[in-house]
């Protein structure tokens, strides 16, 4: 239900969504609920994913790239920088969110990006990666400073809350 409400948010707000592209899943759910509201959605899926049949027909756009290696970077680099994206938002995921969200960290801690990276923190699934933050600022590598804009939401008002946007 937190994925809908989110979708629908950012539908009806007149915000657009990049993502992954699939219909299965949590990500299936939130571009549907982002469509459903009027909201625009564009995927970018890597070609296994086109030949496994997992895209998402109905969105607004398709970008195709030859792996995932390619995707990332147009997710993060392409798209988010020439076509300004306001946030990053990671929901509950395995290994591959793990991976593509720890780089937005790096790059929001490097000021490299000017836009938040949000954990969507359902039932506490980024418990362990925040203090896992917090303690490397315990042990003096990282800072407060360097990890502004890494945010952990529990619910929809805490993605709304404006110091979210605020880096």
């Amino acid at each position: 239900n937190a994925v809908r409400e989110l979708g629908t948010w950012i539908g009806e707000s007149g915000n657009s969504l990049v993502y992954g592209g699939s219909k299965s899943g949590l990500m299936g759910q939130i571009a549907e609920s982002v469509l459903n509201a009027g909201g625009k959605v564009t995927g970018v899926e890597p070609q296994f994913f086109i030949d496994s049949e997992l895209q998402y027909d109905e969105i607004t756009k398709l970008i195709v790239t030859k792996d995932m290696a390619e995707r990332k970077a147009k997710m993060i680099v392409d798209l988010f920088m020439i076509e300004l994206g306001d946030a990053f938002i990671a929901f509950p995921g395995g290994t591959g969110t793990l991976e593509e969200i720890t780089e937005v960290m790096s790059m929001v801690s490097l000021k490299h990006l000017d836009a938040p990276c949000i954990l969507y923190n359902l039932n506490g699934y980024y418990d362990s990666l925040k203090q896992l933050l917090d303690h490397m600022i315990k042990m003096g590598l990282s800072s407060e400073n360097r990890q502004q804009g890494i945010y952990f939401a529990d619910d929809l008002e805490d993605i709304k809350a404006p110091e979210c946007f605020e880096i």
